[in-house]
């Protein structure tokens, strides 16, 4: 039941584009079930096949719908700031009573690992290795990569309009706005 939903989810998202970037990893399935919900609610149709097309003709659950999706973003955006400050402050609080936090340095140590392992491997092995080989050395050094990416993310914050975000959400949860 877990991919009809999902690709549901994926057909709506012509209707609220930010609906795709929350379909993967450990969340997709709920998003996709919340997504469904939310137009299901608006259409008033209980059959996960005629979503698209109820919406398709009326521009005003449309509307509507965007407007739920783009709420339900900003509770998403929420809570994955308020998951990354969780984890920010358990840090701190390490750090303060003078422990390390072992695991952060493991998981960055093996990344960092993993992505030259990919990389020597490609240097060195690319011309005799068949190309799907490299194809999959090629996508886990990205997956490795991007891990990396998250790490210095959380360490030392991630872009401009990020930190802008941050404080933008910090400003709401401050007024109770949220």
């Amino acid at each position: 039941m877990a991919f009809p939903l999902i690709a549901a989810a994926f057909g709506l998202a012509q209707f609220a584009p930010v609906i795709a970037r929350w379909l993967s990893g450990n969340q997709a399935q709920d998003v996709a079930a919340q997504v469904v919900d939310i137009a299901k609610k608006i259409t008033g149709c209980d059959d996960t096949n005629d979503l698209t097309s109820s919406l398709k003709e009326n521009p005003s659950a449309v509307i509507e719908f965007q407007k739920a999706v783009l709420e339900m973003d900003k509770d998403l955006e929420v809570a994955t700031l308020q998951d990354r400050q969780n984890a920010r402050n358990r840090d701190i609080a390490l750090a303060q009573v003078g422990h390390k936090n072992v695991r952060a340095d493991i998981m960055v140590v093996s990344a960092a690992m993993g992505l030259i392992m990919c990389l020597a491997s490609l240097a060195f092995y690319a011309e005799d290795l068949p190309g799907e080989a490299v194809g999959i050395i090629s996508t886990v050094a990205g997956i490795f990569g991007a891990c990396l990416k998250d790490a210095y993310a959380f360490e030392f914050g991630s872009s401009r309009g990020s930190k802008e975000k941050d404080s933008t959400v910090a400003a709401m949860l401050g007024r109770g706005a949220l």
